[in-house]
């Protein structure tokens, strides 16, 4: 499917484009990215020639226009039912919905106070004090997650939330990234499982990437959706 364009925003910054990014690569779909820096005097402009949110990522394939990165994910799980980006019974596929869905639309305090900076370690920052609650809430989903189902390979074998990679996973590998970044007091469970995430071969491509980049966002803006 070389027909397919994601656009993105800087790899070390943009967490929003690493979602989709990573279900992509993990569904084994072939595509040309579209690197837009992000924070720069004509990001705006550069972003709206393709995209009428303003935001990014955004998928192209053929005809079809995706700008939202959850249902870039779905797309993904759609045209490339092979790859199981979701658990196929549908109770553990409804459970991993819902953990998804929380990221995508929750965790403010811990996106404000850990923003994603793959390349940066700032233990000495203690922005986790800030967030506790929602870090807390975060690693018990994971526990959840990976007792009930992971360790009984329910979306087949593997060292994920439900055995085997899922768009769930997807959607955590940020915050992965962020509890590495700012030093995180983590149980060896939940260390674990971060391990796994950023042991991924995509995900150290992600990575090295994103040490490549020239550009330091003091305060990074995240023009995402």
């Amino acid at each position: 499917m070389t027909d397919m364009t994601l656009y993105i925003g800087n790899k070390n910054y943009s967490s929003w484009s690493l979602r989709p990014w990573l279900a992509m690569k993990q569904a084994g779909l072939g595509f040309r990215e579209v690197m837009v820096p992000l924070d720069q005097p004509d990001t705006h402009k550069q972003i709206k020639a393709f995209s009428g949110s303003g935001k990014v990522p955004l998928l192209e394939h053929g005809a079809v226009k995706i700008w939202e990165s959850l249902a870039i994910c779905e797309y993904v799980a759609e045209i490339r039912p092979q790859a199981h980006l979701w658990p196929s019974d549908p109770a553990v596929r409804a459970h991993a919905r819902a953990v998804a869905t929380e990221m995508h639309g929750g965790f403010a305090e811990l996106r404000r106070n850990m923003p994603m900076d793959i390349r940066g370690r700032w233990p000495e920052r203690n922005r986790q004090s800030h967030c506790t609650a929602e870090i807390d809430r975060v690693i018990g989903l994971w526990h959840e997650a990976r007792e009930r189902f992971g360790k009984a390979g329910a979306n087949g074998k593997g060292d994920f939330l439900y055995g085997g990679f899922t768009i769930a996973d997807a959607m955590y590998a940020p915050v992965t990234t962020r509890f590495i970044t700012y030093g995180a007091k983590l149980d060896p469970a939940t260390s674990a499982y971060i391990e796994a995430v950023n042991n991924l071969p995509a995900m150290r491509e992600w990575a090295e990437a994103s040490k490549q980049e020239p550009w330091e966002l003091t305060y990074p803006v995240f023009r995402q959706t």
